[in-house]
């Protein structure tokens, strides 16, 4: 197991640094000028040279990028260009709100998949597994953001059992909170519950169907061990690939429901920064991002090889 992690951490070092190289050219290759922006129609052009030289936009790319990975390699960002905020103090600001919100969706996802799977996996051909089946495929079907406005508009505006926009932090209150992400990590993790309900059931129909799962139910074996001791631990081999795909879904995905619910986490700071062409602030919301991906697809790998020890280095 440890060869494993040492692989996979290794791994790691040419994509991040792959990462790194596209997401610095393909933000400084924006069209346009941020100088442009900050100076204004009005500008003179010894306005403009001042602000590009101020913010190193007249250097050389190469010469930008080895400041900024020397930087961001300390913890620095950057700064932005139109608030001279730290890029890394306004990340990691909005970073729990946005960390907090998938995390409730991820748990929602896998809770209300698994739950759905099992189900339909035990009755192959029934009522529950045509219900399961027809919901999954509706789940997959609708787009998160318009499942959210319509959550908003029954339980937030018509019931008025949740707040419709806004986010409490769990430091304030933990009532508060829940019920601030309760509507969207719902509306993020139905499409997520829906392909992991899906998933499960492949591997436990399969899994159900093999010899020592027989064998274990006649040495009298109780039902709920066979399923939960025996056929769901190997049945989630293959469904841990697809919660990595769906985590780094999930993320993706929280940043376009925060505009529904008004939540001001990382999707508000990227889409004010992409509209400013704020290229720091571009730049930092990506490596970020990429990096929490990264973690999330380590520890997947490294629960796979715990499942499957088949997948470990010899």
């Amino acid at each position: 197991m440890l060869r494993l992690i040492v692989q996979r951490v290794l791994a790691l070092v040419p994509l991040l640094f792959l990462v790194s190289v596209l997401t610095f050219s393909f933000t400084s290759l924006l069209p346009g000028d941020p100088a442009d922006l900050i100076v204004g129609q009005q500008g003179t052009p010894e306005q403009y040279a001042l602000v590009r030289h101020r913010l190193g936009l007249d250097q050389p790319l190469v010469e930008r990028y080895a400041h900024w990975v020397e930087h961001a390699a300390r913890g620095d960002l950057g700064t932005s260009f139109f608030n001279s905020v730290k890029v890394s103090d306004a990340v990691m600001q909005r970073l729990p709100v946005t960390a907090s919100l998938t995390a409730v969706a991820a748990l929602i996802a896998i809770a209300v998949g698994l739950a759905a799977g099992i189900a339909a996996a035990l009755r192959p051909g029934s009522a529950v597994d045509r219900i399961a089946t027809l919901g999954a495929t509706f789940g997959q079907a609708i787009p998160n953001f318009w499942f959210g406005l319509l959550l908003a508009a029954i339980f937030a505006v018509g019931l008025r059992w949740f707040p419709a926009t806004g986010f409490t932090p769990i430091s304030t209150s933990v009532g508060g909170w829940l019920a601030s992400v309760a509507l969207p990590a719902i509306a993020l993790g139905f499409a997520s519950s829906a392909a992991i309900a899906r998933q499960v059931r492949s591997a436990m129909v399969g899994v159900l169907q093999q010899d020592y799962i027989r064998a274990a139910r006649a040495q009298g074996l109780s039902s709920r061990r066979v399923i939960f001791r025996h056929a769901l631990k190997n049945a989630l081999v293959p469904v841990v690939a697809v919660l990595s795909f769906q985590i780094t879904v999930l993320l993706g995905g929280a940043l376009i429901v925060e505009q529904v619910f008004a939540i001001n986490g990382l999707g508000t700071l990227a889409i004010t920064a992409v509209r400013q062409q704020d290229i720091p602030m571009i730049q930092g919301i990506v490596l970020v991002m990429v990096a929490i991906v990264v973690v999330v697809q380590l520890a997947t790998d490294l629960l796979y090889g715990f499942l499957n020890p088949k997948a470990r280095p010899s």
